[in-house]
């Protein structure tokens, strides 16, 4: 007994010690400029946008925030009940006219640009929205 005891004291002390040797690590020493960001831009020159964009499902969700995946935007959402894309992007590398024609390309209507026939045509069936709004 006395031997389980101390082996479970051992095993204690060396997971508490690993634990707190992990947590010593000093960040201020780090070099930043090394660090990649998620587009490399100054995130005080980034700028947010939203677009009104068609769409109906999950689906729809991937394609859109997909087709604004370019260098240049740093983080896209789209939201299916409001139709809203948020996208973020560095307004040196491209701009939201660029970025309405990259959504339209993929067959979704927005409010700077609408898709073409053929593009919205390629959509499966459960994408297809209504045109006329």
């Amino acid at each position: 007994m006395k031997t389980v005891k101390i082996i479970i004291i051992v095993l204690l002390t060396m997971v508490l010690g690993a634990n707190s040797y992990a947590q010593m690590h000093d960040h201020s020493k780090m070099d930043m400029s090394k660090t990649k960001t998620d587009s490399k831009m100054d995130m005080a020159s980034a700028k947010t946008e939203t677009l009104k964009v068609s769409g109906e499902c999950d689906m729809c969700k991937a394609r859109i925030e997909k087709a604004v995946t370019f260098d240049g935007v740093s983080k896209a959402d789209w939201d299916k009940k409001s139709k809203i894309l948020s996208v973020t992007f560095d307004p040196a590398k491209t701009n939201l006219e660029v970025i309405a024609k990259k959504v339209a390309a993929a067959g979704h209507d927005n409010d700077l640009v609408k898709a073409d026939d053929k593009a919205y045509d390629a959509l499966p069936g459960c994408c297809k929205y209504d045109r006329t709004k």
